[in-house]
């Protein structure tokens, strides 16, 4: 187990040395067991950083530890990022949550429903509104993701080359266009459903800011965080520090295997820029992402958004205040159902007691394909980063056991 220099003992910000010491020992196990190759965990509070410990190797067969600095595909993690990123033009006035998106991507303009028939005879009617930008940013639009394998229309976009990737020679605005040709899962607004949708409101912030996703992210977000490892490629310099991914090989996840086709994508220059889950980071990179969300959108001197702009973010947004179990399809996604509503690219916790874990109403946070997650608790000042390489992130129960033995830790009282 190796132990960073943190800023603050962490008795001084009401978290128990000892209890954090457990929150190590548990995922050593995972690692120990062979389940998971390695990991970094970060932990802060009051803006401060507490705890930050590393364990296992980034790459099992080299035998190369994890360091602070090793770079991980963060997947998902993706989203929240790109969804500040809207909300920063949105504060500038690009655009109003309301705007239909065929008023900026025009192949979204005539959208029409599936209410049957096959794959390869869908029966559509219109869509009675059109897709908004709220819906995007909330997954309400009616999008889907081919990896769900539920229904109809996730045959489609699977059939249309989208499953755990994209066509060969499209671009983010070439997949945005064909995305639009396909039919929605349901109307506008209606239900909740884990999908592109951010993935499309990353082109909406190229169109609305004239510039590449990579290069806004870069010059407007990366750039004044100061998250220097930050990126959609790993430069080949940079590739030694990258983890190696990883996947089960076995229901119960007792062994893993190496996932080189989809571990080295990330090496190549991408074509598609995927503000839905393409960025590589490191654990003290997004840690200083979250600590600008705890921070309502300033750190360090840096503002990125407005106090009202954070809260606005990471309300619920499900109409009637619902949460994902009463609004949203079973399927697939980062997060628990019970207890946990949506704000603008985040889950929210309504309540901890319905989700059966620990936690406070009003965290907010995501996770990643290959088992990463983080989240910020404005309640308990507390800001957590989880990253491995472990893929799909269903395979064990990291994030709720993650939840138990770090609010566990917590041995002041709420402030």
């Amino acid at each position: 187990m190796t132990q960073t220099v943190t800023e603050v003992d962490p008795r001084e910000v009401g978290l128990d040395p000892t209890r954090l010491a457990r929150v190590d020992r548990h995922f050593a196990r995972y690692v120990d067991e062979g389940r998971l190759p390695g990991w970094s965990l970060v932990i802060g509070r009051y803006g401060r950083t507490a705890h930050a410990s590393t364990y296992g190797k980034r790459d099992v067969e080299a035998g190369t530890p994890v360091t602070d600095d090793t770079l991980y595909r963060i997947y998902s993690m993706t989203k929240p990022i790109t969804a500040v990123a809207a909300l920063m033009l949105y504060e500038e006035g690009a655009f109003e949550l309301t705007d239909p998106v065929g008023k900026y991507l025009p192949a979204f303009e005539n959208q029409r429903v599936l209410v049957g028939g096959t794959a390869a005879r869908p029966v559509t009617v219109p869509a009675i509104e059109p897709v908004r930008i709220w819906h995007l940013l909330t997954h309400t639009a009616g999008l889907t993701y081919g990896f769900h394998h539920v229904d109809v229309l996730d045959e489609i976009y699977r059939a249309a080359g989208f499953e755990w990737g994209t066509p060969r020679g499209l671009d983010l605005a070439g997949c945005v266009d064909a995305w639009a040709g396909l039919p929605l899962a349901f109307q506008p607004g209606t239900e909740w459903n884990y999908s592109v949708s951010i993935d499309v409101v990353g082109r909406l912030v190229e169109v609305l800011s004239g510039q590449t996703l990579d290069a806004f992210f870069a010059e407007r977000i990366f750039g004044p965080l100061k998250m220097t490892d930050t990126a959609f490629t790993v430069a080949a310099a940079d590739a030694d520090r990258l983890a190696a991914l990883y996947a089960p090989t076995s229901r119960d996840g007792a062994k893993m295997v190496r996932n080189e086709r989809m571990g080295r994508a990330i090496l190549r220059e991408p074509r598609y820029l995927a503000g839905g889950g393409g960025l590589v980071s490191t654990r003290n990179d997004y840690h200083r992402f979250a600590q600008m969300l705890l921070q309502r959108g300033e750190l360090d001197g840096v503002r990125l958004l407005g106090d009202r702009t954070v809260r606005y973010m990471a309300a619920n947004h499900l109409p009637g205040g619902v949460d994902l179990a009463a609004f949203g399809r079973p399927l697939f996604a980062e997060t628990t159902y019970e207890g946990t509503g949506f704000g603008l690219g985040v889950s929210v916790v309504l309540d901890p007691v319905a989700g059966r874990t620990l936690g406070s109403a009003g965290e907010f946070g995501w996770g990643g394909a290959a088992s990463t997650a983080f989240w910020v608790d404005p309640a308990e000042q507390l800001t957590v980063v989880f990253l491995t390489q472990l893929l799909p992130s269903n395979t064990y129960p990291l994030r709720s056991q993650l939840h138990q033995l770090v609010y566990s830790a917590l041995i002041d009282r709420t402030p």
